[in-house]
């Protein structure tokens, strides 16, 4: 079998019809050179060349399989240029990993606008899991990338991570509540009202921090309604909403027959309310309080 090599020589004496201008421009000696061309021509079956006292000039054979010779340098080319741009990166696949909270917060848009724009012919692969599932398939090879609300464990040491956003919790309130006046926001003004809390399923990763600094404050929240469903709070803010009254289902209830009072407030991060702030302000239900702690 002839090798990429050999068809290099075979092209440079056909092009230049000298073996030895052929071998100074390859920087062999003339020897070596014909050779490679002979052995090229018994692996073939084939005479290549009509050989003359100064000069060598393709047959017909000769000028066929330079046509190909020719296409399979190219492409070897083209192979080893692709070859290294998956060294760098440039090119490729990747399966990425991320929790819903990503989308929300707009980080899963932003790193595709970003490939697009720095690496167009990466081929993406997005799949939606849960921590610890993206942290399993990151130590099986299965994801190259995750998007997880907390790093690795210690059981994880061949997981690397860093820090790509915070994400402070959010209160949102009703328009027109007395809290919309209120500058500084602080744990007095939130104990004895109702809330709206998003949980994070199966396993949540706030409501333990959540509920730690409400205890740390001094009062325990009331929390009428969990939801899953980040879209859930605008329903069951806007109205007294019971279970399948056209507010939309929550999650949990406290307690049957117990209708949310208004107002209440909603706890989560601000990426998940981004999504519904904007229908929000446009029918002026919600106003907007950050607080300090992360």
């Amino acid at each position: 079998m002839f090798d990429l090599r050999q068809l290099r020589y075979f092209i440079t004496v056909a092009e230049t019809g000298n073996v030895g201008r052929a071998a100074e421009i390859l920087h062999i000696s003339q020897s070596p050179l014909s050779r490679q061309i002979i052995q090229l021509e018994e692996q073939l079956g084939v005479t290549l060349f009509e050989r003359a006292k100064q000069r060598v000039h393709l047959n017909a054979e000769g000028r066929a399989f330079l046509t190909e010779a020719r296409a399979l340098i190219a492409n070897a080319r083209r192979v080893e240029e692709f070859g290294r741009s998956l060294a760098s990166g440039a090119v490729g696949r990747l399966a990425i990993g991320y929790v819903e909270g990503a989308v929300h917060a707009g980080l899963v848009a932003g790193m595709l606008r970003q490939f697009r724009r720095e690496r167009p012919q990466l081929h993406l692969s997005l799949m939606s899991l849960r921590s610890a599932a993206q942290l399993e398939g990151l130590r099986q090879r299965t994801l190259d990338l995750g998007l997880v609300y907390s790093p690795p464990s210690a059981d994880y040491p061949e997981i690397a991570s860093m820090l790509v956003r915070r994400e402070p919790l959010v209160l949102a309130i009703p328009d027109g509540d007395a809290l919309t006046a209120v500058a500084d926001i602080g744990p007095h003004h939130l104990d004895g009202r109702p809330w709206i809390t998003v949980v994070r399923q199966p396993a949540d990763t706030n409501r333990g921090q959540f509920l730690a600094a409400c205890i740390e404050a001094g009062f325990v929240p009331d929390i009428a309604y969990e939801t899953a469903d980040p879209l859930d709070l605008t329903r069951l803010g806007q109205r007294r909403a019971g279970p399948g009254d056209g507010a939309g289902k929550p999650a949990k209830r406290r307690a049957a027959g117990n209708s949310l009072p208004r107002p209440a407030l909603v706890q989560a991060q601000r990426g998940d309310l981004s999504r519904l702030a904007p229908a929000g302000r446009a029918r002026g239900d919600w106003g907007f309080a950050e607080g300090s702690r992360q």
